[in-house]
């Protein structure tokens, strides 16, 4: 099981980012959660098998069509158990 923090920044608020991310999640079983941060980036917690948290990254890279990524910031998180789920969180 790996879990990653990751910190999007670029155009990633108000392009329906955090929900695309949430449905390639789900698509790729992959836990964890996103949400829009006060600075205009997106913060997400993923968990899940390494080449899929991977794929999620991946994805996170381009984002949505309407998005424009510009860098994501990656740190190992160690999580306190098994996330359960992809939880689109509010603002």
């Amino acid at each position: 099981m790996k879990t990653q923090q990751l910190r999007i920044h670029g155009r990633v608020q108000g392009v329906w980012y955090r929900e695309s991310m949430r449905r390639e999640a789900e698509r790729l079983n992959v836990t964890g959660w996103v949400r829009n941060t006060p600075d205009g980036s997106v913060e997400a917690l993923i968990q899940g098998q390494a080449d899929a948290v991977d794929a999620l990254i991946e994805w996170a890279r381009r984002g949505p069509p309407q998005a424009r990524v510009d860098r994501i910031e990656i740190e190992h998180s160690e999580s306190q158990g098994p996330l359960i789920g992809f939880e689109k969180r509010n603002d």
